[in-house]
């Protein structure tokens, strides 16, 4: 082994610690790197090949009634390989407990063996011809405890029809089960789907030979032109009242599904870079010291005839080791981890199967990322190795230029202080750059801290927003079919109620010249008390006769400003297409909506006393007194999307202790190399105040006190760091199904303050053993370290 190697490994012995540290930082980084990326991919791998294996469909009409003529005309259209049809309805389940609200969304099974969404057996047996017979998605049967051989009950049109399971199935559609887009979080112990014979759900439901929905799926040579034949089955299917067209890439499951894939990726990039970048400075100023207190030693090595690259060399081999020994520990780490996760998000959003693969290429451009980061952190620490000649570093290091600070000119402060605390003041005031690196990096810490703390309150927040400011009834009730305005005296009569309001809400696409969005517009009485509208100024909007008040979502979506007339383009057979203008733009955290005057509504579509639910205020039951009531086909209560908040509040602990424990291993390793490295270069000056009758505990806090002052700057700095953090990730993750409200309270300040002050006390005290087994009296007769 050569002279310089040998040297290498004493090198890194007499490190361990800073060592040991910067490796974990890089271990945090490879394997986040590693895992999130195969996560993903095997995450987008799996669902591709469901969808594939169980043949998703492309696009997804639904319609007010259709005979089965008019979708095999629909082959006719040039790129559409296959139709068919279906008939789906939510309807309630019949329960043990009579006080419990369980939705069931039944759909039919196409006769044909080549079906479209075909369903994935988990237990059981497939569909028979039995009408009497049902199988049930995963998710809800677990959630249920239904087992195989149970009687389920739904409830449909005033009746019961039990129904035996015989199967256990998994749906591409309903990968991620959530009842429609103002769902908050999926409840599948509320709501699940049910799937039976097309004969029994025609019978039932009241669609004899025909159909409400199609499904279609779209050749593959033809999928880049998917809109423009979008376009050709609607006007094909106009004369049958389309209600909704949805492509695969807008269906709920799936976008749901595509925006935890593409979160995974943004993670598996930004979290290992920061990580990378503190791990380089790290080593730039702990390599940059080394030289400083080897300046003797390099300059022996240099009058022996070892030249400046070799000696370069030397000390970027000690940052390559830190590099690759990281990378090594967190690769082999990711390949495990990206199996364990990969397996949890399969089964929490139940996939009945997985493909799960080792992507290699990871390992490689892991290792390429930390060797290049590494490197040139070493190359910029070592650089002043070539300014060093042997001659001049046989003589003392001239000391830096010392003057009085500014604070010493303000003399009825100054001769106030303690002796300890001059020297404190004194120390971080001369060491400017060392003092930057220690505040960013406790503001860092800070802000990577803050961030589980505020993602803790985000759904919370949006639920008291979105149920609680935004829109404040108690009970929205959905009809089976519109009716007339009669219906609200009905409702008052079945139950006591302290306000009620009626309501439209139809789906209509609305276009502003080339772009266009298909959204479920709700009208209400302009007086309403229910829905409160306000601008992203916070200036309350009223609804007016003229005009119609879209969210945010929508108005990024078409290019819409407030005054723009919009084309409102109706799905019912017979409705001419309507320009309306944009009379205000509001904010809306869940869901994107239009809202207009019931009035105009009723104008638009050309009808009066038209309503398609009610918005109700109550101290009733109001989900059991309508429970038996015919044409009701949906009451949502707040309450219980509340219980199933606090029941998802549960899971995210977890995730939360993982992004502290991530920033308190990045805040120690900072705090602790910094202070090491200010031990190592203050080893004379501490060995002077040993001398002069300074005991080790008394030098401990000094150096104690200066972390502390550098804690609080850090904190300081780390705050609007914190804010920016979260405004990133309000950012990055906002979608056209949320927008997360960017609310920080002063305690969540307080506690990241508090975790962040923690970490560094415990950097500290790893620092304790330093000064203690410090040779004070080597350290005065030897000056080369």
């Amino acid at each position: 082994m050569k002279k310089l190697d040998v040297r290498l490994l004493r090198m890194i012995k007499n490190t361990k610690g800073q060592f040991i540290s910067i490796v974990v930082v890089i271990i945090l980084a490879l394997t986040i790197y590693g895992s999130f990326n195969m996560m993903a991919d095997n995450m987008g791998n799996t669902i591709s090949h469901y969808y594939e294996i169980t043949n998703f469909g492309d696009v997804f009409v639904e319609v007010v009634r259709i005979p089965r003529a008019a979708i095999d005309q629909l082959t006719t259209i040039e790129g559409v390989e296959v139709a068919q049809g279906r008939v789906t309805a939510d309807v309630p389940l019949r329960v043990e407990d009579p006080n419990e609200k369980v939705n069931v969304r039944i759909v039919s099974l196409p006769r044909e063996d080549y079906r479209i969404n075909e369903l994935y057996t988990i237990e059981g047996r497939e569909m028979q011809e039995d009408v009497r017979t049902t199988v049930v998605l995963e998710q809800f049967s677990e959630a249920r405890g239904i087992q195989l051989g149970d009687q389920i009950t739904p409830y449909i049109a005033g009746r019961e029809y039990p129904l035996e399971m015989i199967g256990i199935v998994g749906s591409p559609e309903y990968i991620y089960l959530m009842e429609n887009q103002q769902s908050l979080l999926p409840t599948p112990e509320r709501f699940g789907v049910i799937y039976v014979t097309e004969e029994f759900a025609q019978s039932v439901l009241g669609f004899q030979g025909s159909y409400n929905e199609v499904m279609i799926k779209i050749e593959d040579e033809h999928l880049d032109r998917i809109d423009s034949i979008t376009d050709e089955i609607e006007d094909q299917l106009d004369r049958y009242g389309v209600r909704r067209t949805i492509k695969r890439e807008d269906q709920l499951s799936n976008s749901m599904m595509m925006e935890e894939v593409s979160q995974l990726d943004q993670m598996a990039t930004s979290v290992p870079l920061l990580f990378l970048v503190v791990a380089a400075v790290i080593i730039n100023i702990m390599l940059s010291r080394i030289v400083k207190n080897d300046r003797m030693a390099i300059g022996v090595m240099k009058a022996l005839g070892y030249g400046n690259f070799n000696i370069m060399g030397h000390y970027v081999k000690y940052a390559l080791a830190i590099g690759l020994v990281g990378a090594v520990i967190g690769i082999i780490f990711s390949v495990f981890l990206s199996q364990a996760f990969t397996n949890l998000y399969i089964q929490f959003f139940n996939i009945p199967l997985l493909q799960m693969d080792v992507y290699y290429i990871y390992v490689l451009y892991g290792l390429i990322l930390t060797s290049v980061f590494c490197i040139v952190s070493g190359l910029i620490g070592a650089r002043s190795v070539l300014r060093i000649l042997p001659a001049d570093s046989m003589k003392p290091e001239a000391p830096k230029a010392g003057g009085r600070i500014l604070l010493e000119k303000v003399k009825f402060i100054w001769n106030r202080i303690s002796f300890s605390w001059k020297m404190v003041i004194r120390n971080i005031l001369r060491n400017k750059k060392r003092g930057i690196f220690l505040v960013l990096g406790i503001a860092l810490t800070f802000g990577i801290t803050m961030l589980p703390i505020f993602m803790t309150s985000v759904w919370g927040n949006l639920f008291t927003i979105h149920y609680g400011e935004f829109q404040t009834m108690e009970y929205n009730v959905d009809f089976a079919h519109p009716m007339n305005d009669n219906a609200i005296r009905e409702l008052q009569q079945i139950i006591d109620v302290d306000h009620i309001e009626p309501k439209i809400e139809i789906p209509f696409e609305l276009r502003n010249g080339w772009r266009k969005q298909v959204v479920s517009v709700i009208a209400v009485p302009r007086d309403t008390r229910f829905y409160h509208f306000t601008s992203p100024s916070k200036q309350s909007i009223n609804l007016d006769t003229r005009g119609m008040i879209i969210t945010e979502g929508i108005a990024r979506s078409l290019g819409a400003q407030i005054g723009d007339e919009i084309l409102l383009k109706s799905f019912m057979p017979d409705q001419e297409d309507q320009l309306i203008r944009v009379s205000g733009i509001t904010q809306q955290l869940l869901g994107s909506n239009g809202y207009m005057d019931i009035e105009t509504m009723n104008d638009v579509l050309g009808e009066r006393g038209i309503i398609t639910g009610a918005l109700i205020d109550s101290q009733d039951d109001v989900s059991l007194k309508l429970q038996d009531v015919k044409n009701i086909s949906l009451v949502q209560s707040v309450e219980d999307m509340k219980n199933s908040f606090e029941e998802f509040m549960e899971m995210m602990i977890y995730s939360v202790s993982i992004l502290m424990l991530f920033g308190g291993i990045l805040g120690f390793a900072i705090v602790y190399n910094t202070t090491i490295i200010s031990i190592s270069e203050r080893i004379m000056e501490f060995s002077s105040l040993r001398v002069l009758g300074f005991e080790k505990n008394e030098i401990y806090k000094m150096i104690s006190r200066e972390n502390a002052v550098m804690t609080v700057l850090g904190i300081a700095v780390g705050v609007p760091v914190g804010y920016g953090m979260c405004y990133g990730i309000v950012s990055a993750f906002e979608t056209d199904l949320y927008k997360i409200p960017l609310i920080i309270t002063p305690s969540s300040y307080v506690f990241a303050a508090m975790m962040t002050a923690f970490f560094v006390a415990i950097a500290q005290l790893a620092t304790i053993r330093k000064i203690y087994k410090m040779n004070f009296i080597d350290a005065l007769k030897n000056r080369i370290s």
